[in-house]
């Protein structure tokens, strides 16, 4: 295909963000790649995209850096750039739970269950699937029977979690994201609170998918990504869970309406957003706040 995505985090002390996010968007500007990178004091969190030379030098040159030492990347081939510009980004979170936590999360969090251990842990008793995700990514992927919080961002999950704290007790909670970052600060909140018997999937549904033992057994429907492919396969059985709002066609296609100041995410399949204009309704379809033909957001 030509081309690859990155994704990847890691938590470490970043002790000068600002200049280490200067230094950081110099170095992917020189080797031409794209995306969003998101630097704190905790770590780093990022996605891009290049040439297969232009990403193996970045992770060498991430790699070469002490802070950095052991930091794994999902790859994944593609036909071009994910991405349409390069944002490097300081944050005060990497990714953000928005709650203060007593231990450093590299110090602290669940049991990395590999995909292999993952599969089989999934199927004892007395485990619990948390899906770490917001709900419209879970909507249209899952693993079956997971448990899957109905929160619109991540900030949400510790009022969750202290509401369901009955129905979690004494259990074994299995916790997954897309890649792994939002499961290891989550676990090291439920182990300072209260929660016992906290697992992770390592590498994330990602991994879980590309695994040539697993390849993404047990999970339905597709995975959400955060750059312009929107979503992705879970594995070779992946079919989409949901439907096409407009004519009701199997369909995993998130857009946003076409209307700025609406902006509501939805299904919707590639013919019903010609029909439609990507709106969500006549009024959307009428304001002059419609955006341009062909300019889309991510879901």
């Amino acid at each position: 295909m030509g081309y690859q995505v990155l994704l990847y985090y890691w938590f470490c002390q970043i002790d000068e963000p600002e200049s280490f996010a200067q230094e950081h968007r110099v170095l992917c500007e020189r080797l031409e790649l794209k995306g969003r990178i998101l630097v704190a004091t905790e770590g780093i969190n990022g996605s891009v995209s290049g040439t297969p030379e232009a990403c193996m030098a970045y992770q060498t040159a991430l790699l070469a850096d002490d802070r950095f030492a052991g930091m794994e990347f999902k790859v994944e081939e593609c036909e071009g750039h994910t991405f349409k510009g390069m944002h490097v980004r300081v944050r005060p979170e990497i990714i953000t739970l928005g709650t203060p936590l007593s231990t450093p999360v590299q110090e602290r969090t669940g049991i990395h269950l590999s995909p292999a251990e993952w599969r089989k842990k999934m199927n004892e008793d007395n485990v619990i699937l948390l899906d770490g995700r917001n709900n419209y990514e879970s909507t249209v992927g899952r693993f079956k029977g997971a448990v899957c919080p109905p929160v619109e961002n991540f900030r949400e999950f510790p009022a969750w979690l202290e509401t369901h704290r009955d129905e979690l007790a004494g259990k074994q909670i299995l916790t997954y994201c897309t890649g792994g970052i939002r499961c290891e600060k989550l676990s090291t909140w439920m182990l300072e609170n209260g929660f016992e018997s906290v697992y992770q999937l390592h590498g994330g549904i990602v991994k879980y998918a590309q695994n040539p033992e697993t390849e993404g057994e047990g999970f339905e429907g597709v995975n959400v990504v955060f750059d312009d492919r929107v979503v992705t396969s879970a594995g070779p059985k992946a079919e989409p869970l949901t439907r096409c709002r407009e004519c009701g066609e199997l369909c995993a296609n998130y857009v946003n309406c076409a209307n700025v100041l609406c902006n509501d995410r939805m299904i919707m399949c590639a013919s019903c957003e010609v029909l439609t204009e990507r709106c969500c309704s006549a009024a959307c379809r009428t304001s002059e706040s419609k955006r341009e033909k062909g300019q889309k957001l991510r879901a």
